[in-house]
Protein backbone atom coordinates (compact mmCIF):
# COMPACT_ATOMS: atom_id res chain seq x y z
CA UNK A 1 0.00 0.00 0.00
CA UNK A 2 1.77 3.41 -1.53
CA UNK A 3 0.46 6.94 -0.44
CA UNK A 4 0.84 9.07 -3.64
CA UNK A 5 1.06 12.80 -4.03
CA UNK A 6 0.47 13.88 -7.53
CA UNK A 7 0.22 17.04 -8.61
CA UNK A 8 -1.65 17.54 -11.78
CA UNK A 9 -0.34 19.73 -14.43
CA UNK A 10 -3.10 19.24 -17.22
CA UNK A 11 -6.44 19.09 -17.00
CA UNK A 12 -9.38 16.94 -19.04
CA UNK A 13 -12.58 18.64 -19.97
CA UNK A 14 -14.25 15.12 -21.12
CA UNK A 15 -13.90 11.50 -19.56
CA UNK A 16 -12.66 9.26 -21.18
CA UNK A 17 -9.61 6.95 -22.34
CA UNK A 18 -6.85 9.98 -21.97
CA UNK A 19 -3.57 9.06 -20.92
CA UNK A 20 -2.90 8.09 -17.42
CA UNK A 21 -1.24 10.56 -14.86
CA UNK A 22 -0.30 8.18 -12.42
CA UNK A 23 -0.17 4.18 -12.50
CA UNK A 24 -1.83 3.15 -8.88
CA UNK A 25 -2.39 -0.42 -7.06
CA UNK A 26 -5.89 -1.29 -5.12
CA UNK A 27 -5.27 -0.40 -1.59
CA UNK A 28 -3.64 2.68 -2.56
CA UNK A 29 -4.17 6.16 -1.38
CA UNK A 30 -3.58 9.13 -3.46
CA UNK A 31 -3.47 12.76 -2.41
CA UNK A 32 -3.81 15.41 -5.48
CA UNK A 33 -5.64 18.76 -5.88
CA UNK A 34 -8.23 19.72 -8.11
CA UNK A 35 -9.12 23.31 -9.56
CA UNK A 36 -12.61 25.11 -10.14
CA UNK A 37 -15.46 24.74 -12.83
CA UNK A 38 -13.95 27.77 -14.55
CA UNK A 39 -10.27 26.34 -14.51
CA UNK A 40 -8.84 28.22 -11.63
CA UNK A 41 -6.52 27.42 -9.13
CA UNK A 42 -6.30 27.74 -5.58
CA UNK A 43 -4.71 31.10 -6.17
CA UNK A 44 -7.19 32.43 -8.73
CA UNK A 45 -5.20 31.97 -11.72
CA UNK A 46 -6.56 30.54 -15.37
CA UNK A 47 -4.72 27.29 -15.82
CA UNK A 48 -6.93 26.00 -18.30
CA UNK A 49 -10.04 26.36 -19.65
CA UNK A 50 -13.50 26.49 -18.10
CA UNK A 51 -16.36 23.68 -17.69
CA UNK A 52 -15.28 21.21 -14.98
CA UNK A 53 -11.67 20.33 -16.06
CA UNK A 54 -10.91 16.63 -14.47
CA UNK A 55 -7.93 16.09 -12.73
CA UNK A 56 -6.34 12.02 -13.29
CA UNK A 57 -7.12 10.06 -15.06
CA UNK A 58 -5.41 7.77 -12.36
CA UNK A 59 -5.16 4.32 -13.95
CA UNK A 60 -6.13 1.26 -11.31
CA UNK A 61 -3.68 -2.03 -11.93
CA UNK A 62 -5.76 -4.84 -12.18
CA UNK A 63 -9.01 -3.22 -12.97
CA UNK A 64 -10.42 -5.16 -16.36
CA UNK A 65 -14.42 -4.45 -17.82
CA UNK A 66 -16.61 -6.56 -15.26
CA UNK A 67 -14.81 -5.46 -12.43
CA UNK A 68 -15.98 -2.82 -9.49
CA UNK A 69 -13.90 -0.22 -9.43
CA UNK A 70 -14.13 1.22 -5.33
CA UNK A 71 -13.58 4.89 -4.28
CA UNK A 72 -13.43 6.05 -0.85
CA UNK A 73 -13.37 10.00 -0.49
CA UNK A 74 -11.47 10.24 2.52
CA UNK A 75 -10.80 14.27 2.48
CA UNK A 76 -11.86 17.14 0.69
CA UNK A 77 -10.56 20.52 1.83
CA UNK A 78 -11.25 23.81 0.05
CA UNK A 79 -7.81 25.44 -0.76
CA UNK A 80 -8.84 29.12 -1.97
CA UNK A 81 -9.73 31.39 0.09
CA UNK A 82 -12.73 32.74 -2.19
CA UNK A 83 -15.34 30.61 -3.93
CA UNK A 84 -18.08 31.71 -6.51
CA UNK A 85 -21.79 30.86 -7.55
CA UNK A 86 -23.88 32.17 -9.50
CA UNK A 87 -26.50 34.51 -8.37
CA UNK A 88 -30.08 32.61 -8.48
CA UNK A 89 -31.74 29.52 -9.57
CA UNK A 90 -31.75 28.44 -13.22
CA UNK A 91 -34.61 29.30 -15.44
CA UNK A 92 -35.23 25.73 -15.88
CA UNK A 93 -35.93 25.44 -12.16
CA UNK A 94 -39.39 27.80 -12.48
CA UNK A 95 -42.07 28.50 -14.07
CA UNK A 96 -41.81 29.56 -17.53
CA UNK A 97 -43.87 33.14 -16.72
CA UNK A 98 -41.42 33.43 -13.76
CA UNK A 99 -38.20 33.43 -15.80
CA UNK A 100 -37.88 36.92 -16.38
CA UNK A 101 -38.20 37.70 -12.29
CA UNK A 102 -35.19 35.89 -12.06
CA UNK A 103 -33.17 38.36 -14.37
CA UNK A 104 -30.57 40.33 -12.22
CA UNK A 105 -31.07 43.88 -13.63
CA UNK A 106 -27.56 45.02 -14.84
CA UNK A 107 -27.21 46.50 -17.84
CA UNK A 108 -24.59 47.08 -20.59
CA UNK A 109 -22.44 44.63 -17.72
CA UNK A 110 -21.34 40.79 -18.45
CA UNK A 111 -22.24 38.62 -16.12
CA UNK A 112 -19.96 38.43 -12.83
CA UNK A 113 -20.16 35.67 -10.27
CA UNK A 114 -21.22 35.95 -6.66
CA UNK A 115 -18.25 35.69 -4.63
CA UNK A 116 -17.73 34.02 -1.15
CA UNK A 117 -15.16 34.06 1.68
CA UNK A 118 -14.08 31.14 2.86
CA UNK A 119 -13.03 30.62 6.37
CA UNK A 120 -11.51 27.32 7.20
CA UNK A 121 -10.92 28.08 10.66
CA UNK A 122 -14.63 28.68 11.42
CA UNK A 123 -16.01 26.69 8.56
CA UNK A 124 -17.98 28.84 7.39
CA UNK A 125 -18.89 30.51 3.74
CA UNK A 126 -19.82 33.89 3.66
CA UNK A 127 -21.67 36.15 1.15
CA UNK A 128 -19.62 39.19 0.14
CA UNK A 129 -22.26 41.26 -1.45
CA UNK A 130 -24.41 42.54 2.12
CA UNK A 131 -26.42 45.15 0.35
CA UNK A 132 -28.65 42.09 -0.76
CA UNK A 133 -31.92 41.02 0.67
CA UNK A 134 -29.78 38.30 2.70
CA UNK A 135 -27.78 40.64 4.60
CA UNK A 136 -24.85 38.96 5.79
CA UNK A 137 -25.21 35.56 4.54
CA UNK A 138 -22.55 33.03 6.28
CA UNK A 139 -23.08 28.84 5.33
CA UNK A 140 -21.45 25.89 6.91
CA UNK A 141 -19.05 24.38 4.72
CA UNK A 142 -19.97 20.86 3.12
CA UNK A 143 -17.27 20.43 1.00
CA UNK A 144 -18.62 17.67 -2.35
CA UNK A 145 -16.99 16.72 -5.34
CA UNK A 146 -19.44 17.53 -8.12
CA UNK A 147 -17.56 15.68 -11.23
CA UNK A 148 -15.92 12.69 -11.09
CA UNK A 149 -16.20 8.85 -12.52
CA UNK A 150 -14.24 6.59 -14.59
CA UNK A 151 -13.99 5.83 -18.47
CA UNK A 152 -16.91 4.78 -20.45
CA UNK A 153 -17.73 1.95 -22.27
CA UNK A 154 -16.97 1.84 -26.09
CA UNK A 155 -13.65 4.01 -25.60
CA UNK A 156 -16.43 7.47 -25.22
CA UNK A 157 -14.81 10.84 -24.41
CA UNK A 158 -18.05 12.51 -22.95
CA UNK A 159 -18.14 16.22 -21.56
CA UNK A 160 -17.83 17.12 -17.89
CA UNK A 161 -20.81 18.69 -18.38
CA UNK A 162 -23.13 16.05 -18.03
CA UNK A 163 -22.98 11.99 -16.71
CA UNK A 164 -24.20 8.15 -17.05
CA UNK A 165 -23.53 5.09 -15.69
CA UNK A 166 -19.63 5.79 -15.60
CA UNK A 167 -20.50 8.95 -13.19
CA UNK A 168 -19.65 12.20 -14.64
CA UNK A 169 -21.49 15.42 -13.64
CA UNK A 170 -23.94 14.02 -11.15
CA UNK A 171 -23.11 16.99 -8.12
CA UNK A 172 -24.48 14.90 -5.29
CA UNK A 173 -23.82 16.96 -2.31
CA UNK A 174 -24.03 13.54 -0.64
CA UNK A 175 -20.19 13.08 -2.39
CA UNK A 176 -18.61 14.04 1.00
CA UNK A 177 -15.33 12.72 3.30
CA UNK A 178 -16.29 9.13 4.46
CA UNK A 179 -18.19 8.61 1.35
CA UNK A 180 -17.75 5.48 -0.53
CA UNK A 181 -18.11 5.40 -4.28
CA UNK A 182 -18.55 2.02 -6.16
CA UNK A 183 -18.01 2.71 -10.55
CA UNK A 184 -18.40 -0.02 -12.78
CA UNK A 185 -15.27 -0.32 -15.13
CA UNK A 186 -15.96 -0.15 -18.87
CA UNK A 187 -11.96 0.08 -19.31
CA UNK A 188 -8.70 -1.56 -18.68
CA UNK A 189 -7.60 0.48 -15.83
CA UNK A 190 -11.21 2.03 -15.07
CA UNK A 191 -9.22 5.63 -15.43
CA UNK A 192 -10.44 7.76 -12.84
CA UNK A 193 -11.44 11.53 -12.75
CA UNK A 194 -12.55 13.86 -10.44
CA UNK A 195 -13.25 17.55 -10.22
CA UNK A 196 -16.25 20.53 -9.92
CA UNK A 197 -15.54 20.76 -6.08
CA UNK A 198 -18.18 22.95 -4.24
CA UNK A 199 -17.60 23.96 -1.12
CA UNK A 200 -21.38 24.19 -0.83
CA UNK A 201 -24.01 23.19 -2.64
CA UNK A 202 -27.83 23.05 -2.20
CA UNK A 203 -30.32 19.85 -3.44
CA UNK A 204 -30.64 19.99 -6.78
CA UNK A 205 -28.07 22.19 -7.67
CA UNK A 206 -30.71 24.33 -8.67
CA UNK A 207 -28.63 27.54 -9.13
CA UNK A 208 -26.09 25.21 -12.07
CA UNK A 209 -23.68 25.59 -9.98
CA UNK A 210 -22.39 25.11 -6.30
CA UNK A 211 -19.77 27.18 -4.48
CA UNK A 212 -17.25 26.22 -7.04
CA UNK A 213 -13.47 26.32 -4.91
CA UNK A 214 -10.64 24.54 -5.55
CA UNK A 215 -9.79 21.54 -3.87
CA UNK A 216 -7.47 19.08 -1.93
CA UNK A 217 -8.55 16.02 -2.55
CA UNK A 218 -7.22 12.52 -0.91
CA UNK A 219 -8.91 9.17 -1.91
CA UNK A 220 -8.33 5.37 -1.52
CA UNK A 221 -8.80 2.77 -4.25
CA UNK A 222 -9.87 -0.64 -3.89
CA UNK A 223 -11.03 -3.33 -6.74
CA UNK A 224 -14.05 -5.78 -6.65
CA UNK A 225 -13.21 -8.53 -9.15
CA UNK A 226 -15.53 -10.12 -11.47
CA UNK A 227 -18.07 -7.86 -9.73
CA UNK A 228 -20.74 -6.54 -12.44
CA UNK A 229 -22.99 -3.14 -11.61
CA UNK A 230 -24.72 -0.78 -14.11
CA UNK A 231 -24.67 2.15 -12.56
CA UNK A 232 -23.06 4.29 -9.50
CA UNK A 233 -23.51 2.91 -6.36
CA UNK A 234 -22.52 4.77 -2.48
CA UNK A 235 -22.38 3.98 0.92
CA UNK A 236 -21.95 5.85 3.87
CA UNK A 237 -22.20 5.57 7.76
CA UNK A 238 -25.98 5.49 7.80
CA UNK A 239 -27.07 4.69 4.15
CA UNK A 240 -26.31 2.55 0.89
CA UNK A 241 -27.36 4.73 -2.10
CA UNK A 242 -27.40 4.20 -5.92
CA UNK A 243 -27.39 7.33 -8.65
CA UNK A 244 -29.09 7.03 -12.21
CA UNK A 245 -28.68 9.79 -14.94
CA UNK A 246 -30.79 10.33 -17.46
CA UNK A 247 -33.19 12.75 -18.42
CA UNK A 248 -36.28 13.24 -18.15
CA UNK A 249 -36.05 12.44 -14.27
CA UNK A 250 -38.17 9.54 -14.51
CA UNK A 251 -35.87 7.94 -16.07
CA UNK A 252 -33.02 8.85 -13.91
CA UNK A 253 -35.46 7.48 -10.90
CA UNK A 254 -36.34 4.81 -12.88
CA UNK A 255 -32.34 3.79 -13.17
CA UNK A 256 -31.24 4.07 -9.70
CA UNK A 257 -34.36 2.09 -8.28
CA UNK A 258 -33.43 -0.66 -10.98
CA UNK A 259 -29.83 -0.53 -9.51
CA UNK A 260 -30.98 -0.77 -6.15
CA UNK A 261 -33.31 -3.50 -6.49
CA UNK A 262 -30.14 -5.47 -8.28
CA UNK A 263 -27.78 -4.67 -5.30
CA UNK A 264 -31.36 -6.03 -2.95
CA UNK A 265 -30.77 -8.57 -4.63
CA UNK A 266 -26.86 -9.65 -5.23
CA UNK A 267 -25.89 -8.54 -2.07
CA UNK A 268 -28.92 -8.97 0.57
CA UNK A 269 -30.65 -12.41 -0.47
CA UNK A 270 -34.04 -11.04 -1.53
CA UNK A 271 -36.09 -11.26 -4.89
CA UNK A 272 -37.60 -8.69 -6.65
CA UNK A 273 -40.65 -8.71 -5.02
CA UNK A 274 -39.32 -8.72 -1.56
CA UNK A 275 -36.65 -5.98 -2.39
CA UNK A 276 -39.71 -3.91 -3.80
CA UNK A 277 -42.05 -4.71 -0.59
CA UNK A 278 -39.00 -3.17 1.20
CA UNK A 279 -38.20 -0.01 -0.78
CA UNK A 280 -42.00 0.80 -1.25
CA UNK A 281 -42.28 1.43 2.40
CA UNK A 282 -38.78 2.27 3.09
CA UNK A 283 -37.08 3.72 -0.21
CA UNK A 284 -36.06 7.68 0.62
CA UNK A 285 -34.87 9.45 -2.57
CA UNK A 286 -33.03 12.37 -3.23
CA UNK A 287 -32.60 15.14 -6.29
CA UNK A 288 -28.91 15.39 -6.67
CA UNK A 289 -28.81 17.54 -9.94
CA UNK A 290 -32.14 18.76 -12.22
CA UNK A 291 -29.22 21.54 -14.39
CA UNK A 292 -27.25 19.42 -16.66
CA UNK A 293 -28.24 17.73 -19.75
CA UNK A 294 -28.63 14.30 -17.41
CA UNK A 295 -30.61 14.23 -14.22
CA UNK A 296 -29.49 12.56 -11.37
CA UNK A 297 -31.61 11.05 -8.68
CA UNK A 298 -30.72 9.34 -5.74
CA UNK A 299 -32.44 6.17 -4.26
CA UNK A 300 -31.24 5.36 -0.74
CA UNK A 301 -32.09 2.69 2.28
CA UNK A 302 -31.18 3.25 5.74
CA UNK A 303 -28.85 0.72 7.16
CA UNK A 304 -30.62 0.16 10.52
CA UNK A 305 -33.02 -1.36 8.22
CA UNK A 306 -31.01 -3.65 6.16
CA UNK A 307 -29.47 -5.28 9.23
CA UNK A 308 -29.85 -8.72 9.59
CA UNK A 309 -30.58 -9.26 5.34
CA UNK A 310 -26.86 -9.69 4.44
Amino acid sequence: MTTHHFQPDHYHRTIGPHVPVLYIEPGDHVLTNTIDARGKDSNGVQVTLPRNPMTGPFYVNGAEPGDTLVLKLERITPTAKLGWSSWGVAANIVDPDFISELTMPVPDKPWVPALWDIDLTASTATLRVPETKLGQLRLHLAPMLGCFGVAPEHEQSISTSTSGPYGGNMDYRGCVAGTVIYFPVFTPGALLFLGDGHAVQGDGEIAGTGIEIAMEVEFQVELIKNKIIHWPRGENKDEIFTLGNARPLDQALQHATTEMVRWLKEDYGLDAVSAGLLLGQAVRYEVANVFDPAYTMVCKIPKTILEGLK
